[in-house]
């Protein structure tokens, strides 16, 4: 794999991670033990560095497996792990979750518990309270960064507005800034381009895109039914849970699901391995997440960035899938955008100022990049 720096850090990744929420059986629909392992040691071979977990997922196995697999590995120094906080662990009691500072710091020693690890690599925030305000944060996370117990900090399924006031904060009081944001993206979810990703561009971080096969919709093994959709699997089971991101038997994503199998076939890869590239390709994003119960699906995962896709099946699947525009987005559109620059064609850099710069012979055999 290539790695390259997660937002404005130094810290090198994989463009895929590895995702751990499948990690125990516990819920229904995971991955034992042994298939965990198998999981883990496959994605390392294949020259992936970078994994993702939380301590919610699988009620804290998930964490508690990945420490075992590290450090029976031996791979500690290698790995990059991600775990984050925000949900409650002991019902009734309202400082047992949330982002306020005695949760954050109640919570960053049980991983680091479970994990058996005395640092984590990123520690995410990992949902939006509406309460705690970002300096309280920021300055919590700031505070686990000169400890030693975290090396770098990450919001997830935030508000842009409060991203952005989080990322200002830390940026002038000289804090650890937000290396990623980590947020739902695929063919199947593209709200977050309106502005989440000129957000990361302008405030130097970074898009690490997560279920970008819309739960397994995006996989080919869901068909459209007269129930909604039908076939096995995570998405199946939670459709009807009331969680908006498992609600993805739509006719506009049906679409989505007909359009990508067409590019696919004439691709020869599978529906899979496009859907994964598309994200990985899209602006900003320096991490795709993949995720997997089965070790072919995570075979298959692994070949997503092995081709790539020509400009005008790209604009196919751009097509398909465009998010409709609504109130403010429409006034920022060409037509509208028109009145104000005289019909003249204006832009704000040309195309090649943002390109990256591949940094050769960086270690044993690998290479390096900027985002």
């Amino acid at each position: 794999m290539d790695y390259y720096t997660l937002g404005k850090t130094g810290l090198k990744v994989s463009r895929l991670a590895l995702g751990t929420m499948t990690f125990g059986d516990d819920w229904g629909w995971g991955a034992d033990e042994a298939n965990a392992r198998q999981l883990f040691d496959t994605y390392l071979e294949a020259g992936g560095n970078f994994i993702d977990t939380a301590d919610l997922y699988t009620n804290g196995n998930s964490e508690r497996m990945l420490g075992r697999f590290v450090k029976e590995s031996g791979t500690r120094d290698r790995v990059i792990i991600t775990t984050k906080f925000s949900y409650n662990a002991e019902p009734g009691n309202p400082n047992a979750g949330g982002n306020g500072r005695k949760n954050i710091l109640r919570a960053v020693e049980g991983s680091l518990q479970r994990l058996d690890t005395d640092y984590i690599d990123v520690y995410m925030l990992h949902t939006w309270d509406q309460v705690t305000p970002a300096e309280e944060v920021m300055r919590t996370l700031e505070d686990l960064v000169r400890s030693g117990k975290v090396r770098y900090v990450a919001l997830s399924d935030a508000p842009a507005w409060y991203v952005a006031q989080a990322q200002t904060l830390a940026q002038e009081r000289h804090w650890e800034p937000i290396s990623t944001v980590q947020l739902e993206y695929s063919l199947a979810e593209r709200n977050i381009e309106f502005e989440y990703t000129a957000l990361a561009q302008q405030l130097d971080t970074s898009i690490m895109a997560w279920s970008p096969l819309a739960s397994g919709l995006l996989s080919g093994k869901y068909r459209p039914s007269k129930d909604g959709g039908e076939g096995s699997g995570r998405l199946a089971m939670l459709a009807n849970s009331g969680n908006p991101a498992f609600n993805k038997f739509t006719e506009e994503n049906w679409a989505i699901v007909a359009e990508l199998e067409a590019v696919a076939k004439e691709l020869d890869r599978s529906m899979a391995q496009v859907a994964l590239n598309w994200v990985a390709h899209r602006p900003a994003v320096a991490s795709v997440i993949i995720g997997a119960t089965k070790l072919h699906q995570l075979q298959d995962n692994l070949g997503a960035l092995d081709f790539e896709i020509p400009a005008e099946l790209q604009q196919q699947l751009n097509e398909v899938s465009r998010p409709e525009s609504r109130f403010p987005y429409t006034f920022f559109e060409p037509g509208l955008q028109g009145m104000i620059t005289g019909g003249a064609t204006v832009g704000d850099k040309p195309t090649s100022y943002r390109q990256p710069i591949l940094i050769q012979g960086s270690g044993a055999g690998v290479a390096a990049s900027n985002e």
